[in-house]
């Protein structure tokens, strides 16, 4: 077998997978090869069935991906190219058009930065394997397997191939990349805007699994446009001006009706969609946009010369691929005339919006809160990827310092072959604890899933300088799943196991080497450690959260508080609602704070407002039940 480095420099592929670590980029640039390969053949009267499959199976921790197709598969050596770097490897530069994806840095970064995957492929009865992995010092290698072989009816019938095709599977553990729910891949396929295109010409097939088992499907996906009325259109004809050469394009504009449109995002369903070929390369409203008037207006404009201009070496999209670069001067000549003809319509919806007045409207004791402000600390961390710094836990003064985590795994997921002994290993950091914590360990496996050794608990000071504990895992049945849960003091850490049939054999330290950038989602500090009743000598707030000492201040002073708190301090049995609501507005407010924060939108009431309600939304609920569980 033969394993080597990438052939592209290690410091470029490092920030490039930072930069396209999400599911959704995955699922653009797959699904978006899978349709240049079909229309590759088409253009040659090749009948293809469209077919492009995906399999998602989520994990607490993980996932794994799998999008396949039934195109043109690749010859071995064409899988090696496309592991070289840049745009004279993309299909744009050779000619073939598309333009899409990322100018040859899109699939290889898509695996590195979602964790680890492999490539298989069969063409002219050839299979070929690559894998992409990073070994514990984080270098980029891939293995070849020696390069192709004769194909067998096993890689026919595990592909789901009766010919050529290609099918990639990406196993997510980045600790910095959200886990999207099955649904959420849906929405994504559906709805993402780079593919709305795609999947009105092709079968795009998803597949939920659970356990290597499939439990639901969907296909085939389409994006469903909101009840609208024509505006203006369809494919009304425009056209522009640049260096005394006249450049067409059309536009459809469209009104939703009792619907509220998604303004932002790559699954925003307002604003134009601008297409040239078979490119999406923006979504905006140009002149107009995010101007009031706009909010439910939607269309699309095609425009084949920017795709053009775009081959000839053109700076038409920006840098970062985020949209069209307006900079540019014939963007900047598109942008006019598309906007000149979309103005009636805008400044007619502004002239309705004068005479209407729109506004939006936006919580037991004892144990049961200590499971309720341990599960919200855990949700702080591993669904909004917000951690605590040292210097917060010290002063209560939240910022951005990188810090070496307390108690963390060298990756939250584990996904290793079945009958396959390996490593899990756990981080310390001594200098963060005062010897007097217990690390407390809990295991959650399977019977199938032997693990040695299998301690319990151990004392902080018993480890001297030791920085690492380590476990020797086999799990015997394909399938199974488990996890294993480290607490010391408020720091904790938790891995998720799978086991699967076909998964990799190699050790991965992906992980470790990403830890100094971002924040993760499998370790970290309690924010939420306990609450307490105390008199704030004002009226107004009812309850408030204290950043230095992570606990949630109830304050006795206020009426409303009062009327349910006896002479010793302690709520009526008919204040759980009021509590529900208290512990509810104080967590949400400072979980919304803090997620804006992260988000570098310090200081906008508007992205507060939004992020506290989303999270009332997610937690809300589970909120409420907790207080009114007995």
């Amino acid at each position: 077998m033969a394993i080597s480095p990438v052939p592209v420099d290690q410091r470029v592929i490092d920030i490039d997978s930072r930069r396209f670590a999400s599911v959704e980029k995955a699922l653009i640039e797959l699904i978006t090869n899978s349709d240049d390969s079909y229309a590759r053949l088409e253009k040659t009267g090749t009948q293809v069935s469209g077919h492009i499959r995906i399999k998602y199976e989520r994990h607490q921790a993980g996932a794994l991906l799998m999008v396949a197709d039934q195109a043109e598969g690749m010859p071995f050596e064409r899988v090696c190219s496309i592991l070289a770097y840049g745009a004279p490897h993309s299909p744009l530069a050779r000619g073939e058009g598309g333009g899409r994806g990322y100018f040859g840095r899109g699939l290889k970064q898509a695996i590195y930065g979602l964790g680890h995957g492999w490539i298989e492929t069969i063409h002219a009865a050839r299979f070929s394997r690559i894998e992409l992995f990073r070994n514990e010092n984080g270098d980029y290698l891939f293995e070849d397997y020696d390069g192709d072989r004769p194909a067998k009816a096993i890689d026919y019938s595990r592909l789901g191939l009766s010919d050529s095709g290609t099918q990639v599977t990406i196993v997510i553990e980045n600790t910095h990349v959200h886990i999207s729910h099955y649904q959420s891949v849906v929405q994504a396929a559906a709805n993402n805007i780079y593919l709305r295109d795609v999947v009105t010409r092709r079968n795009v097939e998803l597949l939920h699994i659970q356990h290597g088992k499939e439990i639901e499907r969907r296909g085939p996906v389409r994006h469903e446009e909101p009840p609208a009325i024509l505006l203006l259109g369809p494919e009304q004809t425009g056209s522009f001006i640049y260096q005394q050469q006249e450049y067409p394009f059309t536009l459809t504009l469209k009104r939703a009706q009792d619907v509220e449109l998604t303004l932002k995002g790559d699954e925003r369903t307002n604003g134009l969609i601008v297409l040239s070929g078979m490119a999406v390369l923006d979504c905006q409203l140009f002149d107009y946009e995010n101007q009031v008037g706009t909010e439910y207006l939607f269309g699309t404009v095609r425009c084949e010369a920017l795709l053009e201009k775009l081959g000839q070496g053109m700076a038409i999209i920006s840098d970062e691929r985020e949209g069209l670069n307006h900079k540019n001067a014939f963007v900047e000549a598109f942008s006019q005339a598309v906007s000149k003809m979309i103005a009636p319509y805008v400044l007619a919806e502004q002239e309705k919006l004068t005479h209407l007045e729109r506004a939006t409207t936006s919580g037991r004791t004892g144990h049961m809160i200590e499971h309720l402000l341990q599960r919200m600390s855990r949700a702080a961390i591993q669904d909004l990827g917000i951690i605590l710094p040292t210097s917060d836990l010290e002063t209560g003064i939240f910022n951005d310092k990188e810090l070496p985590a307390a108690l963390r795994f060298t990756t939250p997921f584990y996904y290793r072959k079945v009958n396959h002994a390996f490593h899990v290993a756990l981080l310390l950091d001594p200098s963060q604890f005062s010897g007097d914590e217990i690390l407390t360990f809990n295991y959650a496996l399977p019977d199938s899933m032997h693990i040695e050794p299998a301690q319990t608990e151990i004392a902080v000071r018993e480890l001297g300088d030791m920085q690492r504990i380590e476990w020797t895992i086999v799990g015997n049945t394909a399938g199974e799943h488990g996890e294993i849960n480290v607490r010391a003091g408020t720091y904790w850490a938790w891995c998720e196991i799978a086991v699967a049939e076909h998964a990799s054999g190699h050790s991965h330290g992906y992980s470790s080497h990403i830890a100094k950038r971002g924040l993760p989602r499998d370790h970290g500090a309690d924010m939420f450690v306990g609450y307490e009743f105390r008199n704030l000598n004002n009226e107004l707030d009812r309850a408030v959260y204290s950043a230095e000492e992570r606990k949630i201040i109830i304050n006795t002073g206020a009426p409303t508080v009062q009327l349910y708190v006896d002479g010793r301090g302690h709520f009526r049995d008919a204040a759980r609602l009021l509590l529900a609501e208290l512990f509810m507005d104080v967590i949400s407010d400072e979980l919304a704070r803090r997620s804006v924060e992260k988000s570098g939108r310090k200081g906008s009431a508007g992205a507060y407002r939004a992020a506290k309600q989303d999270i009332i939304r997610r937690y809300g609920s589970e909120i409420h039940l907790s207080f009114l569980n007995p």
